[in-house]
């Protein structure tokens, strides 16, 4: 494959940022990228902490951000990463170097089966050898990952690559169709509404604020949806356990899939019908519901304004009281752990940032953070719920930030030790890194 040819197809694909893992085998694919100027490119040894701080890159960006690995198994540390990509719905690339093809087979050192060894969890793999002038990433959405796969020969050279200034347009879903929606909010009247916003994208969340405070229904928002705090008198502090005990008719879900425990348990309660609008395309149940894959601003714009259904169950005085034996309950106990996330949580408010690790910190934040200071941009890597690379994410998404805040458990930094190497790179000040030290959550008890 032509060097020059792939970087540049690269960049017509809006990748403007490459996170290299240096190896003999890719050597003449690093050296191109440093010799391209108007690009970003970003160091790590270790492939698998590399390829979640690309994914934090293009969480944060919204473009899509590749990662280049020497051959071998250092391709397949990226599968973490790829399969977190491809349920959060993130643009991650992966262009890993290969040797040539007549290696395949022979159990000779670094040659492994590279090519589509993701499997369903890239969109598509581009195979390439030589010369060939094959064009790349042909019916690549530009929304889940994707796989590069160049085979070069031992003398391959390194080569001087022109970004470029051809304008870019970032892929979309298009208009959804909305009639669905509209019907099943007809319909919730009498039976009842719950609104549950799981992770939003920034562009997502103000849309999502004016429907929800028209429809007046209660609403369980997560701390990624950036709402938690600014709905108020809306959410429903401890709602988990509330629509455990009291289900709503109808749910319409905005966004990922919602951390709480009450939207597994929906999976039994199958008189709640379930309508979701998330960008992802992913119901996040096994059972019967009905998912719109749009983007949520794009999708409530076009739906347009609605009207108020409200507490119909009469659940928001209820979720008061909860909330002050809450309260009651984190200042009587100020030392335990969930009264240290409360603490924690108004430090953390003064910063620009916060991400919340898997998955008793976010919970525990859902619950216990304080309510009365907005946090507009929380993050998480909610899409397969895995410990794996949190912390080289958290760096990623933050890159260049002050005041950033990252809340981890234990075990979930020690899966992801390599991570703080990267530090010098990403810069920012003022940014805390909490470790919560719980023996793993004690799920090993």
């Amino acid at each position: 494959m032509d060097i020059e040819k792939l970087f540049a197809q690269c960049f017509a694909r809006g990748i403007r940022e490459f996170v290299v893992c240096a190896g003999s085998r890719n050597s003449a694919l690093v050296l191109s990228l440093l010799r391209t100027e108007g690009i970003e490119v970003w160091s790590h040894f270790e492939e698998r902490s590399a390829g979640f701080f690309a994914l934090g890159r293009s969480a944060d960006s919204g473009w899509p951000c590749a990662v280049v690995t020497t051959s071998g198994t250092a391709v397949a540390e990226l599968l973490p990463a790829v399969v977190e990509a491809h349920y959060q719905g993130r643009p991650l690339v992966v262009i890993s170097a290969d040797r040539p093809k007549s290696f395949r087979g022979s159990g000779a050192p670094q040659a492994i089966e590279q090519a589509g060894i993701f499997g369903g969890y890239v969109e598509g793999c581009d195979d390439l050898e030589g010369g060939s002038g094959d064009e790349l990433f042909a019916g690549w959405s530009g929304l889940r990952p994707w796989q590069v796969n160049v085979c070069l020969d031992e003398d391959a050279e390194p080569v001087s690559v022109t970004l470029g200034d051809a304008k870019l347009k970032r892929p979309g879903l298009g208009l959804p169709e909305v009639a669905g929606l509209a019907e099943f909010l007809r319909e919730g009247v009498f039976r009842g509404v719950g609104v549950m916003v799981g992770g939003l994208e920034p562009e997502e969340r103000e849309e999502a604020y004016q429907f929800a405070r028209a429809l007046g229904a209660p609403v369980v928002a997560d701390a990624t949806s950036g709402l938690r705090e600014a709905l108020g008198e809306l959410v429903l502090v401890d709602g988990d356990r509330m629509w455990r005990e009291e289900p709503p008719g109808k749910i319409v879900r905005l966004g990922e899939v919602p951390v709480g425990r009450f939207w597994r348990d929906l999976e039994g309660v199958e008189a709640t019908e379930v309508f979701s609008v998330t960008r992802t395309g992913f119901s996040g149940l096994a059972r019967e519901s009905t998912c719109l894959r749009a983007n949520v601003d794009e999708a409530l714009r076009v739906l347009g304004p609605v009207d108020e259904i409200g507490d119909v169950l009469e659940q928001l005085p209820k979720a008061r009281r909860r909330e002050g034996l809450l309260n009651e309950l984190l200042e009587s106990y100020p030392d335990s752990e969930p009264g240290l996330m409360r603490l924690l949580s108004l430090y953390a408010s003064v910063g620009e940032s916060i991400y919340l690790g898997n998955s008793l910190p976010i919970r525990e934040w859902n619950l216990c953070a304080q309510r009365d200071s907005p946090m507009i941009e929380v993050r998480a890597n909610r899409g397969a719920n895995g410990i794996d690379g949190q912390v080289s994410s958290w760096l990623g998404a933050t890159a260049g930030q002050d005041n950033a805040w990252g809340i981890f458990g234990d075990l979930t930094a020690l899966y992801d030790f390599s991570a703080p190497s990267l530090l010098p790179q990403v810069g920012g000040k003022g940014r805390a890194l909490v470790v919560i030290n719980n023996g793993g959550g004690r799920i090993f008890e």
